[in-house]
C-alpha cells in the first residue's frame, strides 16, 4: 500500500511540474518583437474635443501600424467621428516592449500626437491587443501583421 502512495504522489508531483513549467514557457518579447506591418482596426467612442462633462461619441480608426524593431512606430490611418471622416491621418512615436510582451506605443507627432495605448502581443508577435489610455477615449484595438 505504500508502494502505491508512494508512485501516485511521485505521479502527482511529476504532473504538477509539468503544468508549472508549461505555464511558465511562454514567449518572452522585445521591442524586436515587433517589425513590418501590421492592420489595425479600433472601435470606441472619443470625446473629440476633450472638454470634461461633453459627451462622448462613436469613433472608429482603421489603418496600418508600421514597427521598426527598436521601439519607432508610424500610423497611417483613416477615422470616424461621429460621422465625420478623417482620411490620410498619420503619426509617429514610440514603443516598448516587456519580456512579458505587454507594452505601451505613445504617438508623439502628426495626427496622433497624444494618443498612448497599453498594449499586449500574442502569437510570437502575430497580433496585438491595445487599449486607449488618453484622456476623453474608450477605445480598443486590435493589430495583425500583414
Amino acid at each position: 500500500m505504500n508502494r502505491i502512495l508512494s508512485v501516485l504522489l511521485a505521479l502527482a508531483v511529476s504532473a504538477t511540474l509539468v503544468v508549472l513549467t508549461a505555464n511558465t514557457a511562454y514567449a518572452s518579447c522585445t521591442d524586436a518583437t515587433l517589425t513590418g506591418n501590421y492592420a489595425v482596426i479600433g472601435p470606441g467612442f472619443s470625446n473629440t474635443h476633450f472638454v470634461p462633462g461633453s459627451s462622448d461619441v462613436p469613433f472608429a480608426v482603421v489603418g496600418v501600424f508600421t514597427f521598426n524593431g527598436s521601439g519607432k512606430i508610424d500610423f497611417s490611418f483613416t477615422t470616424a467621428a461621429n460621422g465625420a471622416i478623417l482620411q490620410g491621418g498619420t503619426g509617429s512615436g514610440a514603443y516598448t516592449v516587456a519580456s512579458d510582451c505587454t507594452g505601451s506605443i505613445s504617438f508623439t507627432s502628426g495626427d496622433a500626437s497624444g494618443v498612448n495605448f497599453n498594449t499586449v502581443i500574442i502569437g510570437d508577435g502575430a497580433e496585438i491587443f491595445g487599449i486607449n489610455t488618453s484622456p476623453g477615449n474608450t477605445q480598443t484595438f486590435d493589430a495583425k501583421k500583414q
